[in-house]
């Protein structure tokens, strides 16, 4: 992004407030395409590539423009829709299994982009459409129905918008939109309290750390579920591990081979859970799906290129 924010070269003063509204979208921008794509890494891309596209038209065909903003969310939505088309394919080729990038709080954020890592345009505002519950749903869906859907139930465009960016007919979006509407229903638990949560992740971790298989089956679903996503580039189970039982005892055989990592209680995704340290370095950060006061699922990101974002 830096090359292009300091690209002024040929600009009037008439251009200056023009150009700080434009960019002045970069958050914003930031925050939809990271929603769309699951990745902060590949969100920061597709801004870039529409502010890229901006840039790279002539200071008449910008005039033309009546909301350059308008403009540049339609083209980073549907840079966004490529890459989840072609996300695809990659996923192919990716060892094991593939979670969304997780994002820690504003207050605990480290940044990895160029400039100041405090810098509010390199932060993702957390509420409940990052929860990574909703992120791993999201992730199941069709490219065209999770664009609809965020774009029309969190973004609140329009489906006239939506249409032109997805290449349907209005009507079309709406079914996407109300489709994918119905899944994230049908998969996501009631609403639980933040302090309840806060506490369930409190009572895993205590007996994680004691070693104590029997606390951490009582605090997991029978049925729960573990998904660890190592990208081929740190250890990880290649396939969820199925069963409270059998997660406790894989955690506790984790621990006893792992040493001395320090656990720490953090907000992932907008929601509380835990971040594992060695030696000052993060391996692991844990998200928490929590019903009926038990860990229904437990997702491990250890990929390290998913934790640059964290100390």
């Amino acid at each position: 992004m830096e090359d292009i924010v300091n690209d002024r070269q040929g600009r009037t003063d008439e251009d200056v407030p023009r150009e700080h509204s434009v960019l002045a979208e970069q958050r914003s921008l930031l925050n939809l395409a990271y929603r769309m794509l699951g990745s902060l890494a590949d969100a920061q891309d597709a801004v870039q590539e529409g502010y890229a596209r901006w840039y790279g038209l002539s200071a008449e065909q910008q005039e033309a423009i009546t909301s350059p903003g308008a403009w540049l969310n339609t083209v980073v939505s549907r840079v966004c829709l490529d890459l989840l088309g072609s996300a695809r394919a990659r996923r192919e080729r990716y060892v094991g299994e593939w979670l969304p990038e997780p994002v820690p709080d504003a207050v605990e954020w480290h940044g990895g982009g160029a400039g100041d890592p405090r810098d509010p345009a390199d932060r993702i505002t957390l509420d409940e459409s990052v929860d990574m519950a909703f992120l791993v749903i999201l992730d199941s869906m069709t490219p065209a129905e999770r664009v609809a859907f965020l774009l029309h139930d969190v973004f609140r465009f329009p489906f006239p918008e939506i249409a032109e960016i997805v290449g349907r007919t209005p009507a079309a979006c709406r079914q996407l939109a109300s489709s994918a509407r119905r899944r994230i229903k049908d998969a996501r638990p009631a609403a639980v309290p933040a302090a309840e949560r806060a506490g369930v992740v409190r009572e895993f971790k205590r007996a994680w750390e004691l070693k104590d298989i029997g606390a951490l089956i009582e605090v997991l679903d029978p049925s729960a579920t573990a998904v660890a996503d190592g990208g081929g580039r740190a250890t990880a189970s290649v396939i969820p591990i199925e069963g409270g039982e059998q997660i406790a005892r894989y955690l506790v055989a984790l621990a006893q081979r792992a040493g001395a990592l320090a656990l720490l209680e953090r907000t992932v995704n907008g929601q509380p859970g835990l971040v594992a340290i060695d030696e000052g370095v993060t391996v692991a950060v844990y998200a928490f799906d929590i019903a009926e006061h038990r860990v229904q699922r437990l997702w491990v990101i250890r990929n390290p290129e998913k934790l640059r974002n964290w100390a």
